[in-house]
């Protein structure tokens, strides 16, 4: 890979990852308020998938419109065999991902998903390296992919998360949501290589979305508009996808799908903290934790983005020079 791209710089591939991070961890929060404002159910899996179904097609509108006022030009999808890549996206990243996630949901605990949809990055150097050998699979990934996942497990179970229960259409959904997730990354990566990440994540959330609002329905989803407040929810959480989900692929498009993946374990730390601030959960007795899991998670990030061969290269030019 050639290193004329911002993207590429280590400084600004910190930077747009950790802003990515944050951007989803906010939707945490967001989406109970909005389950709350359209007075959807906990068990109500049909109207969450057609809540979701809303958010992602607005989602891919705004990217479409964003990324068209930014490129001056309307952005299309430029080959006609890469909507099939446009429609896999769709199924992976969008569709599978989210129902499963909101079934699963509906069957076990906020805090076991949280720590079990943090499995997406294991599973996403793992597609990376061994199915589609993009990367090389080193110790060092593998070290911080544990110190990650360890600090994402510490902030969910001090937080009063009961271990030990698995039920395939609870614990086994997320992680099949978790699985969906790891093969869109890999996917979004390769595709990027022939088609604009912006015009790939606008049109796979718009093609997923409606696929999401018709299953919605098909389930019997319906939620009350309570308030215009409510869908100022809605338009909130479709941007921060937009914003979000282009920066994210634009960095897979540049870099090796570890290490713009093992930036995924500051969501739910982030989540964590968000949700305690906005809507007063697990108030802050627990602050410490919270601080030593996001350490954690940066001790994990710091260690799957060490170059091991760049540094023994440098050690031995500094040997010869001395």
């Amino acid at each position: 890979m050639s290193n004329n791209s911002i993207f590429q710089k280590k400084p600004f591939v910190v930077l747009f990852a950790s802003l990515s991070a944050v951007t989803w961890a906010f939707a945490f929060p967001l989406i109970k308020l909005g389950f709350n404002a359209f007075e959807i159910a906990d068990g109500d899996t049909g109207a969450k998938t057609l809540f979701a179904g809303i958010r992602f097609f607005l989602a891919g509108f705004f990217t479409i419109l964003l990324g068209s006022i930014f490129a001056d030009k309307f952005i299309v999808i430029k080959k006609k065999e890469n909507w099939k890549n446009v429609a896999v996206l769709a199924v992976f990243q969008t569709v599978m991902q989210y129902v499963f996630f909101y079934i699963g949901l509906a069957h076990t605990t906020g805090s076991k998903s949280s720590i079990l949809d943090s499995t997406s990055v294991f599973f996403a150097v793992l597609i990376s390296c061994l199915i589609f050998k993009q990367e090389k699979l080193t110790i060092n990934k593998i070290i911080g992919c544990i110190i990650g996942f360890v600090g994402v497990v510490l902030i969910n179970i001090t937080s009063g998360s009961q271990v030990g229960s698995f039920a395939f259409n609870g614990e086994g959904f997320i992680i099949l949501s978790a699985l969906s997730y790891a093969f869109s990354s890999v996917l979004v990566s390769r595709y990027s290589k022939s088609e604009s990440p912006v015009a790939l994540s606008g049109y796979q959330f718009m093609l997923g979305g409606a696929v999401m609002i018709l299953a919605g329905l098909i389930f019997g989803g319906r939620f009350k508009v309570t308030s215009f407040p409510a869908f100022g929810v809605v338009i909130y959480l479709a941007l921060l996808s937009a914003c979000a989900y282009t920066i994210w692929g634009i960095l897979l498009k540049y870099n090796d799908v570890s290490s713009v993946s093992v930036f995924g374990f500051m969501t739910p730390v982030f989540g964590f903290a968000l949700s305690s601030i906005i809507l007063k959960e697990h108030l802050s007795q627990q602050l410490w934790l919270t601080i030593i899991a996001l350490v954690l998670v940066c001790l994990g990030i710091l260690c799957v983005n060490l170059n091991i061969d760049k540094l023994k290269k440098h050690k031995n030019i500094e040997k010869e020079k001395n």
